[in-house]
């Protein structure tokens, strides 16, 4: 096996440089000779840098199964499970790989990144430390780093792993942009002309680039007191991303009405539990809301969930790729369409309670306003509260920011006019579910009355959920629980009117927004 050892030892030596196809034809003569753990794990390593993440899980959970002692096998194949939103088996594989008490850099990091994606931040932070600590050069390690600092609330910290990220690599447009987010880039720093060199001269040939690179040149704009030339930054950042996807409005507006169309009676024994949603759109608040529930003792944010969307899409079994699509929230409204709600609603609480513990669950996706018909029915002693905004603030709020780039459902913010058509139907299906909905179980909180009267509207937040008064919730900022959202600056401060109001610093330049609100009547 000697022979063998050392043709692995080269098949990882080719892997480094990236020459994969001869690292691959070593992979299969050591597998032909008899080893097999380590080179399955290496063929794993192969798929996964070739997007075949299927194969590759398959190849390290082969590889587990055959040398259960080897952490990297595990801590790979958490990796690969989190990209399928297999959370919980994605969490177990971590769990095998951190008992084994890996000590190389590599492996310790692939956990934090498997907790972090998980949610559990606070587990993340001291592998991505100890990671960075092993090996301080590694540029990407001490990305990683900066964001899990950045998440809980170690801003400065955040930013010292970050530069010395750039520092190593200096084309790492994503941290660049994570800098700018904690407005830690300053023009005397020279971070203007730098991102301007980063920017492509091609878009179209590196639309992320020019997103991550555009927004952070945005935001400088903005910290210089530009607003119209971060207008022009970000509509240049987003152009080639808009190209690339095709953004239909009337999808979307299609999406809308079929979430609204999913209201009815709750399921038959669907169970009593109260479990806390917080909905709405992106960046109006919602965090904000978390952080005020979950510092009260009987509540624990469990962070923003895909699983009630995905139980449902399991049950449905619709043919699309999609978790949300029209089909989807079809066959789960109808009788007959394949989604018993009362069982839907077990499966979610078996997902979240253990995460909460003995306190109530806070899940604060956005999206699940689309599902607020659907939750009602699946959990009817839900509670559910619907952030409103004045809808110029809400849409600008989503367009200045930088939405996941491989999710969809937020490509409407790519693009001024599509922005206020998007938010014109959102605020028309809150309406709708203030309409259909108990008024003890929805309710639409605006953000502009939190501003101006903290300590009334969150007495009236918590009177909704059934919570006692703790004067905890109006010291959210003193949480000290990871945030992992945009909002991760905003809420670590007391509350202020800043941000009310932002849309007018814009002028001219949000007209094409503005004329798509008002053409769907909505009063701005």
């Amino acid at each position: 096996m000697g022979a063998t050892g050392d043709s692995l030892d080269e098949a990882e030596r080719l892997m480094a440089r990236r020459a994969w196809r001869e690292a691959h034809a070593l992979c299969l003569r050591a597998l032909q000779d008899g080893a097999a753990g380590r080179p399955l794990f290496l063929l794993g390593v192969i798929a996964a840098e070739h997007g075949n993440l299927a194969r590759a899980a398959e190849l390290f959970g082969e590889a587990a199964r055959l040398e259960p002692g080897v952490a990297r096998h595990h801590a790979q194949l958490g990796r690969c499970l989190i990209a399928f939103n297999r959370q919980d088996e994605a969490r177990a594989a971590a769990d095998r790989a951190l008992a084994l008490d890996p000590a190389d850099a590599l492996t310790l990091d692939t956990i934090g990144v498997v907790f972090s994606r998980a949610g559990l931040h606070e587990r993340a932070l001291p592998l991505f430390e100890r990671a960075a600590a092993l090996d301080p050069g590694n540029a990407s390690f001490q990305q990683n780093l900066g964001t899990a600092r950045q998440f809980a609330g170690d801003f400065a910290g955040a930013e010292q792993a970050l530069r010395a990220a750039v520092a190593l690599q200096p084309d790492l447009y994503r941290v660049w942009w994570g800098l700018a987010q904690m407005s830690a880039l300053r023009p005397e720093d020279g971070a203007p002309a730098r991102l301007a060199r980063l920017f492509p001269a091609d878009p179209d040939a590196d639309p992320d680039r020019a997103l991550h690179v555009g927004h952070a040149l945005a935001r400088l704009a903005e910290d210089a007191g530009d607003p119209p030339a971060a207008l022009t930054w970000l509509a240049r950042a987003k152009a080639a991303r808009l190209r690339e996807v095709a953004y239909d409005p009337a999808h979307d507006a299609r999406l809308l009405q079929a979430a609204a169309a999913t209201a009815g009676p709750p399921a038959r024994a669907a169970s009593e539990a109260a479990p806390i949603f917080v909905v709405g759109l992106p960046r109006t608040g919602t965090t904000l809301v978390d952080r005020i529930l979950s510092s009260h003792p009987d509540v624990v944010s469990v962070g923003e969930r895909t699983d009630f969307a995905l139980i449902l899409k399991r049950m449905a079994g619709t043919p699309s790729q999609l978790v949300l699509d029209e089909a989807t929230l079809a066959a789960a409204a109808t009788t007959g369409g394949g989604v018993d709600l009362a069982e839907a609603g077990r499966r979610y609480l078996e997902a979240v309670v253990p995460l909460a513990g003995a306190a109530r669950s806070l899940d604060k996706m956005p999206l699940n306003v689309l599902y607020a018909g659907l939750i009602h029915r699946a959990l009817p002693g839900a509670r559910i509260i619907c952030l409103r905004r004045h809808p110029m603030d809400a849409g600008l709020s989503n367009y200045r920011q930088l939405f996941a780039t491989r999710f969809p459902y937020y490509d409407y913010a790519l693009d001024l006019e599509n922005t206020g058509r998007y938010v014109a139907g959102f605020e028309a299906l809150a309406d709708h579910w203030a309409a259909v909905l108990p008024a003890d179980r929805y309710l639409n909180f605006r953000y502009e009355d939190l501003v101006a009267d903290q300590e009334g509207q969150t007495r009236r937040l918590l009177a909704h959920c059934g919570l006692s008064w703790d004067p905890a919730c109006l010291a959210f900022h003193e949480n000290a629980a990871p945030v992992a959202t945009a909002s991760a600056v905003q809420v670590r401060s007391p509350l202020h009117a800043g941000s009310v109001g932002r849309w007018k610093r814009y002028g001219e330049g949000l007209a094409p927004m503005l004329a798509a609100l008002q053409a769907a009547g909505v009063e701005v």
